[in-house]
């Protein structure tokens, strides 16, 4: 028999049974969003009504369950849903087939790091009906992999930053003479001599100045090259974020009254979403309503999962939706769609 003394409840127990009462309000809520009353459980627990009033009656006046309306439904609370996650639920694990179609929508993006966390993204919002969102990874403590030079017509070319972190970025300069593959052979060997393997935090616009002036009569030739390097070692440092399925959240009840426009602003703000998921540590994390410590995410939870490239922490992967979510099913769909990423992004940095 499990018990569990409750601070502040004089006398009052958790017990084995009331567990099992709020696990089941939990799993009948979440299925029908509609207030769970006594005559439903009393079927499943093969116990009378009265006692399962009573029960819940407890666990009222214990903070786990919730009293919407004059009606005898209840619902849980946002301790209650903590209890559930942390002592109370069974993960439903994927099958096979399950995990092979999350795999089928990533393939295809499977070459380009942004693109496959925005499909991710996407796929998650795709399955669990709720916003979903992924950060790219940060260079803040990445290496130069290496820096290509791409002719993209007859005096633009386009340098491609890669790094240890997955990162990839580019962008496009312009020079005032023709370029030719020779000339994009010896851009290549110069900077790729002086930055592979350096940190990119290290490529300042300080650093850049000064390796333009050791490079002599090639100083006017590098120029414009130099500073679109600098460009897109400033970019890596940031971490982007890929949003999908916002609107989702419009089908919940939950999110009527306001409610809706408050997350809709908070998830507009890029930055501070990256923040939400960035600080949650470990595989995979649960944050109910207030847990979050985002006053618009007061109604909402969220489940983040963290991946890692060649077993270094990386960046994140969230689901955010109504504390009303399927948690069994959802944790380890978030947590798959997470270790999976990062082994296609692991295999592509081998690649190149």
């Amino acid at each position: 028999m499990l018990n569990l003394q409750i601070t502040g409840v004089k006398g009052m127990e958790l017990t084995e049974r009331k567990m099992k009462i709020l696990a089941a309000i939990v799993e009948a809520y979440v299925a029908t969003g509609e207030p769970v009353g006594s005559k439903l459980l009393a079927l499943d627990l093969g116990v009378s009504s009265a006692t399962i009033r009573n029960e819940m009656a407890d666990l009222v006046e214990l903070g786990f369950l919730e009293q919407p309306h004059t009606s005898a439904g209840r619902v849980p609370s946002q301790r209650g849903y903590r209890l559930y996650i942390d002592r109370l639920m069974k993960k439903k694990p994927m099958s096979r087939e399950e995990q092979l179609y999350l795999d089928g929508f990533l393939l295809s993006s499977a070459y380009d790091p942004e693109r496959l966390l925005d499909s991710a993204s996407q796929t998650l919002a795709g399955v669990t009906r709720f916003a979903a969102v992924s950060t790219t990874p940060s260079g803040t403590l990445a290496d130069i992999r290496a820096v290509q030079f791409v002719q993209t017509s007859r005096r633009t070319a386009m340098v491609i930053l890669l790094t240890s972190a997955g990162t990839m970025k580019n962008r496009v300069f312009r020079c005032d003479f023709d370029l030719t593959p020779e000339i994009l052979r010896i851009f290549f060997r110069v900077v790729n001599e002086r930055l592979a393997g350096m940190a990119v935090s290290d490529v300042t616009p300080a650093f850049i100045q000064s390796f333009a002036a050791s490079l002599g009569e090639m100083t006017m030739l590098m120029s414009s090259a130099l500073m679109a390097v600098l460009e897109v070692a400033q970019g890596s440092l940031e971490t982007d974020v890929c949003l999908n399925g916002q609107m989702n959240l419009l089908f919940y009840p939950e999110f009527e009254r306001g409610n809706a426009r408050r997350v809709m602003d908070f998830l507009e703000r890029p930055q501070e979403l990256a923040r939400l998921l960035l600080e949650q540590q470990g595989s995979v994390k649960v944050l109910v309503g207030e847990e979050t410590g985002r006053p618009e995410l007061s109604n909402s939870s969220v489940v983040v999962a963290r991946y890692a490239i060649d077993g270094h922490d990386a960046g994140a992967i969230g689901v955010i939706g109504p504390t009303r979510m399927n948690y069994a099913r959802l944790i380890p769909s978030v947590e798959y769609l997470s270790q999976s990423v990062g082994r296609m992004l692991t295999e592509l940095m081998k690649e190149e």
